[in-house]
């Protein structure tokens, strides 16, 4: 009694076992990918930083949370249409059906492993995407204030801030100035010469600013004839941040969308109204953050069935069909964002109308599967394969012929010579479809063309018809 009970733990184990292990290949597969894609805007920021070794992995750990938005639903689907495809190659899954076990009955580890998956991708979408990304600006504005005083050399004018040039006697262990001259181009014609017995540089990375402090100098202003001098005790000069402030199209200087929390993007929206372009902007990024795990949940549902495609003698299609649907997803994702953000769509509705047409289309492909019926109907599939044999060939033929005239291109007497040859070359017909073909034609050398004859005149005569590259093709008895 206790064998017979423990036997549907120990079966979902099994195709818990079957899912995880491919999912967690096509994780690293596809982080390393999206890895390197994101590391080529990166590049220019780490190379003019200097950024060190270590101060890169924690910039690397930084953005791991954003690109896991993406990874983990495309890799949790992947390894379930790979995990049920293998299943269905060795038989497995025709076993337990012979046994009585349905494909309801194998839902429950799918359901347990994309729930889990899918509150892993809420959780990076919450709370460590809007964390990694306060993070990285920080970050990134400490590693260019140290870059700037790294700059600053003991009497040595430094010209790396633009438009404001600072001289330095002698800088003391603590990092504080002495003997300082500041020019200060900014705006202006004449510069204002600022001369400080000391200071220091501060910055606030709450309010992302790097100020000057000159403690006990004066301050020269020159405007046409007249020249002003001031006495000071304390005075204060912003500079600006001349390393790289952008990282992927993003200004680390300013505070975005994406690293607001929760409560913060529903506040920022009840200020500037929630019916406004600007608070739905708010909003929209307020439930795509909800949205997209509850998509990686179905996402990784949809591939139960597609991993079901496979068998012996057949081509596995399931992960070029779930390809298809997470490009699918993610783009009708995208269009209903940008319909929400235009005043087009309730953003509620629009922004969870993927997922809402998703899980019917799960649902529907299911249940197909379940009754033993392909995914697409057979006239669908007869119309879809009719429009694949009319198009490619035609796209073929337009392609190749230009293709092989110019790699078969010879002077004009050779050529006159090649059209001779063709030209005395039979035309091959089939007796099948009742449809000859012409020399140079994809077709031309068939297995069912086994009847020759003189020219295409005697061939319709016999009731035989050109096929459809060959319509395209110039008799050369006609020319």
């Amino acid at each position: 009694m206790s064998r017979t009970s423990s036997l549907p733990l120990l079966l979902y184990s099994y195709i818990a076992t079957e899912m995880l292990a491919p999912f967690y290949a096509s994780f690293l597969i596809l982080y390393c990918v999206f890895f390197l894609v994101r590391l080529i805007p990166l590049l220019n920021v780490v190379l003019e930083l200097r950024i060190g070794f270590a101060d890169f992995i924690r910039l690397s750990a930084y953005i791991f949370p954003h690109m896991l938005l993406y990874v983990i639903p495309m890799a949790s689907m992947t390894g379930v249409i790979i995990g049920f495809t293998r299943l269905t190659n060795d038989r497995e899954i025709l076993s337990l059906k012979a046994c009585g076990i349905s494909l309801r009955q194998l839902l429950p580890p799918v359901i347990f492993v994309a729930l889990a998956i899918s509150s892993l991708t809420g959780f990076f979408s919450v709370h460590l995407i809007p964390a990694g990304e306060v993070a990285m600006r920080r970050l990134m504005f400490q590693l260019a204030k140290e870059k700037i005083e790294k700059g600053l050399q003991e009497k040595t004018f430094t010209e790396a801030l633009g438009d404001l040039v600072i001289y330095v006697d002698r800088i003391d262990k603590n990092k504080g100035w002495h003997g300082v001259y500041v020019s200060d181009m900014r705006n202006r014609r004449q510069p204002v010469i600022t001369m400080a017995q000391s200071g220091h540089l501060e910055a606030d990375i709450k309010k992302m600013r790097v100020t000057i402090v000159l403690n006990n100098g004066t301050l020269h202003h020159t405007d046409g004839a007249d020249n002003q001098v001031i006495k000071f005790h304390r005075y204060q000069i912003q500079i600006p941040i001349r390393p790289p402030t952008r990282i992927d199209g993003d200004d680390i200087t300013r505070i975005s969308k994406g690293e607001m929390s929760q409560s913060q993007l529903l506040q920022a929206a009840d200020k500037y109204g929630r019916k406004t372009k600007k608070g739905i902007s708010f909003l929209t990024e307020f439930h795509h953050r909800l949205s997209l795990p509850v998509g990686c949940f179905i996402l990784s549902l949809l591939g139960l069935p597609l991993g079901l495609q496979a068998g012996p003698g057949k081509r596995a299609i399931g992960i070029p069909l779930g390809l298809a649907f997470f490009i699918l997803y993610y783009l009708s994702f995208t269009v209903a964002r940008v319909l929400c953000e235009n005043l087009l769509l309730p953003v509620i509705p629009g922004m969870w109308l993927p997922n809402i047409f998703f899980l019917g289309l799960t649902i529907l492909i299911f249940s197909r599967v379940e009754r033993e019926k392909p995914i697409l109907s057979e006239w669908i599939q007869s119309r879809v394969a009719n429009v694949y044999n009319y198009i490619v060939p035609l796209v073929i033929s337009s392609v190749s012929r230009p293709a092989i005239r110019l790699l078969q291109w010879r002077p004009r007497h050779l050529s006159r010579q090649a059209e001779q040859k063709t030209a005395d070359m039979p035309i091959h017909a089939d007796s099948v479809n009742r449809l000859y073909h012409r020399p140079g034609c994809m077709h031309y050398d068939c297995e069912q063309c086994t009847i020759k004859f003189k020219d295409a005149r005697v061939a319709e005569d016999a009731g035989f018809k050109p096929c459809r590259v060959c319509k395209n093709i110039p008799d050369e008895n006609s020319r």
